[in-house]
């Protein structure tokens, strides 16, 4: 044997960079977490979960106005997504194609009911208004936000979508036709009502 060949057997291997199955699932793009959930890692998916899941729940709670059923929405959002792991495609964000699964359940959710959901509001629920410090300021904001989600509550939940998506999630309109499921033209349109909508239940209460 050459010496040299018996030294390049005993050279180290160059380093190379990490694969994504070796990186820590905190450190993946969503993306490559959903690459990895189509092989089957059940446990790589409960990052993707633990990434969007309160995301998912403001989202559902805004259309629905009741607090359990933003949560049964929401554990279905992530039930329904596993199981069409398969069917997703990059074109869209993993975020737009989840809010798109959410959207559509609350809407098929809402439409499901005998009677206008109440305003289930608790201290610890997502409220559209930012606190305010001292008691008197405090009671003002808590009134105001039974006002707005009132308010909200009385537009359908295509337009709820829209609103949440666009005022609270600071989503474009693209994005927003891609979660909704619809045209561009839809959205604004959708948008302006809403707006319109809550400005005048608003000017009317406050």
């Amino acid at each position: 044997m050459n010496p040299s060949d018996n030294m390049a057997l005993n050279m180290p291997a160059p380093a190379t960079s990490n694969p994504a199955h070796e990186r820590l699932p905190d450190e993946l793009t969503d993306r490559e977490l959903v690459e990895q959930c189509q092989r089957g890692r059940l446990d790589v998916y409960e990052h993707l979960v633990h990434r969007y899941r309160q995301r998912i729940f403001a989202l559902a709670f805004s259309m629905l106005r009741h607090e359990q059923d933003a949560a049964d929405v929401a554990q279905e959002t992530f039930v329904r997504a596993w199981q069409n792991l398969g069917k997703f495609r990059s074109e869209s964000s993993v975020y737009t194609w989840l809010y798109r699964i959410t959207t559509n359940l609350c809407i098929d959710r809402a439409r499901r009911r005998d009677r206008r959901p109440e305003v289930a509001l608790t201290d610890d629920a997502p409220e559209p208004v930012a606190a305010t410090p001292g008691p008197a300021a405090e009671a003002q904001h808590r009134e105001l936000g039974r006002q707005i989600d009132a308010a909200l509550a009385e537009l359908s939940p295509e337009h709820r979508a829209v609103i949440q998506l666009r005022e609270f999630e600071g989503l474009d309109y693209a994005e927003i036709a891609q979660a909704v499921g619809c045209n561009i033209g839809t959205v604004m349109s959708r948008l302006f009502y809403a707006r319109k909508h809550l400005q005048k239940i608003l000017k009317e209460t406050i």
